[in-house]
This record gives structure tokens, C-alpha cells and sequence, in this order.
């Protein structure tokens, strides 16, 4: 039985494996429980195996990789066209086999256990970040039910908490009153939370060498260049600064046809979080472009004098993301006076 390529349906406990050979022809359909998952592959000759890119499957790409594999991650939307029938796990795993074996078939690169820590630090803080505005929406908006007003923003909620709280002539019912200052006291425990884990994320930045280089870039803080880092990586599963910034999103949707090129809006593919974050990163880099003489900056006035402020801001998160490609694949900080 000579398995050259398998597709591996992975879940939490059971996961289906179909294998081709060298034809494409079915030779082996398999089930497996995940605590013997590892010990099949080890006694396996070395073989493609593919997955889609989703939850777990960058640490079994890792585990299957340090067993003698080519582990191929694929995104789920390319692996959708080649699954024939009813949708099962063993018609998923075929289809999975089949894309595999197709050499364009676009890939997902494993990430490592540091970038998927960096990666899972941003996602607790955007967590936490995101129960703290919903906190602040719910009691902004019961207190205007009793005619009190607080302006937008933490803090006007911040301010203005205590202050209703010891104000015994506002028509509070005491319930109420010491709903709320359990509510104030989860804001500040959200607050504490936040600061936390934004810490934690600025001390990795001051010591990981590339996340280090990347600040380097106008636009790009702690923030940005370790979210940067934990997605893209080296930058070496890409070719050049482009495919970054496709991959992401941030270039012209394509409607093309009998030789006419139609381009659209930006694709807004790839990972949305990074997205926003370039994307207000350039803002920030165009709101003080006009004050400063280098080589981006007077690019970036022009565009805004053509084009107007919201379009330059797209076209510099764009040209900011090739930039970054540049500085992580080089391994040398940004030039002020270069432009990618």
C-alpha cells in the first residue's frame, strides 16, 4: 500500500483520514481517536498530509512536521469546491486529499508555539477590550432610562459612576444603586485586565528582535507590529511584499472579463483584526504626514491632496504591510528615506 498523500479531517476526539496513491486512486479510509492519532503517523512512511486551517491544525501540522511529514494546511474556502456528495467527514477528507495534490494549491503556513502565544495574548485582549464596551453601552444606556446622561467614552463612565453613586437625590432605587457599583467595580476589574495583558504584549515587543524592528516602521506600535509578527511570521511563506498585503486584504477586488479588467474595493480577505489595526496605524501616519519632509510622508500628502484623506489611509495600510514584509525578510529596521 503505497499512501502518498492523505487527507486528515481533524476534530476534538475523532478524525477521519482518506489516503491516495501515487494515481489519486482511494487506497485507505480510517478512523482514529485523537490519543492515537500520533502513533499511527509514526509507524506511517513519510507522506503529504493535508489539513484544513482551522482550530488545532497548527499544532498538529507541528506534531505531525517533527514526525517526518509535509504537512499542508489549506484554507477551508479552497478545499469546499473539491468535496463531491453529501457533506461527511470522509467525503471532507477526500476532498481534502484531492486539493492537496493540486501543486497551486495556495497554503497556510504552521504557525510556531511563540507566534500562536503572541496570537492568543492579542485575542485575550481584544476579548477583554470588547466585554469592557459592552459593559460600558449596557450602563450608559440604563442610566439614560432614569434621565441621567453620561457623554461617550470609559472615561466619562469612569468619572461619572461615583459621582452617581454618592449622589443620594437622583431617583435611584437602591437595588439599582447596588447593581451598579458592582457594575463599577467589574469596569475597574476589566480596566486592570486590560492593562495587564497590554503590558505583557509591550515587554515581549522591547525583547523579540524582529517585533523590535518592526516598530521601526511610521504607524507601526507594539500593538501592531507583534500582531504583525504573529500572523505573518519570518515572511518567508511569501514571495514578496504584495502577496502580504493581498493576503490581508488591503488590494482591489477583482471582476474581470473578456479581456476587461474591472477593479473594485479592497477584498477585505485574510485576517480582519490586523486589517483594522495597519489601517489605523496609517491614519495616524496621515494625520501628521504634512508636518514632515521624508519620502513617505510627502507620498502620502500628495494622495491626500488627489485623493482625498480616506483613500490615502487605505493605500499607506497597504503599502505600510509590503514595508513590513520588507523589514521582517531583511532583518534591518526602516529606512525613513526608502519607500517599498
Amino acid at each position: 500500500m503505497n499512501i502518498t498523500v492523505i487527507g486528515l479531517d481533524i476534530a476534538k476526539q475523532i478524525f477521519h483520514l482518506v489516503g491516495l496513491d501515487a494515481t489519486g486512486k482511494k487506497v485507505i479510509k480510517k478512523t482514529l481517536r485523537r490519543t492515537k492519532l500520533l502513533e499511527y503517523f509514526a509507524n506511517l512512511k513519510p507522506c503529504i498530509i493535508g489539513m484544513e486551517g482551522c482550530a488545532s491544525s497548527h499544532y498538529w501540522a507541528r506534531e505531525l512536521g517533527k514526525l517526518g511529514h509535509q504537512v499542508k494546511l489549506l484554507p477551508a474556502q479552497y478545499v469546499k469546491p473539491y468535496v463531491r456528495g453529501n457533506k461527511n467527514d470522509y467525503n471532507d477528507a477526500l476532498a481534502i486529499a484531492e486539493a492537496s495534490r493540486i501543486p497551486e494549491m495556495r497554503e497556510v503556513r504552521p504557525k510556531t508555539v511563540e507566534q500562536q502565544s503572541i496570537q492568543a495574548l492579542h485575542r485575550l485582549r481584544r476579548g477583554a477590550v470588547g466585554d469592557r464596551t459592552k459593559l460600558c453601552n449596557q450602563v450608559r444606556g440604563l442610566l439614560a432610562e432614569f434621565g441621567i446622561i453620561i457623554n461617550q467614552g470609559i472615561s466619562s463612565l469612569r468619572k461619572k459612576i461615583p459621582e452617581i453613586l454618592e449622589d443620594a437625590e437622583n431617583e435611584l432605587h437602591w437595588i439599582f444603586r447596588d447593581a451598579l457599583a458592582l457594575k463599577y467595580q467589574q469596569l475597574r476589574q476589566l480596566d486592570t485586565l486590560v492593562d495587564e495583558l497590554t503590558t505583557f504584549i509591550e515587554k515581549e515587543a522591547k525583547q523579540h528582535p524582529q517585533i523590535k524592528q518592526l516598530q521601526s516602521i511610521p504607524g507601526f506600535g507594539a500593538i501592531v507590529a507583534s500582531t504583525f509578527f504573529s500572523i505573518i511570521g519570518d515572511g518567508t511563506a511569501f514571495k514578496k511584499g504584495r502577496d502580504v498585503s493581498a493576503s490581508l486584504g488591503l488590494v482591489p477586488r477583482q471582476h474581470s472579463s473578456g479581456g476587461k479588467n474591472t477593479l473594485l474595493g479592497i477584498s477585505k480577505r485574510g485576517d480582519k483584526y490586523l486589517r483594522s489595526l495597519l489601517v489605523h496605524g496609517a491614519r495616524s501616519v496621515v494625520n501628521h504626514a504634512h508636518k514632515k519632509d521624508d519620502v513617505l510622508s510627502l507620498w502620502v500628502t500628495r494622495l491626500v491632496n488627489t485623493r482625498g484623506k480616506n483613500k490615502a489611509t487605505v493605500a499607506l495600510a497597504n503599502k505600510l504591510a509590503r514595508i513590513a514584509w520588507a523589514v521582517t525578510t531583511s532583518r534591518k529596521p526602516y529606512q525613513t528615506n526608502f519607500v517599498v
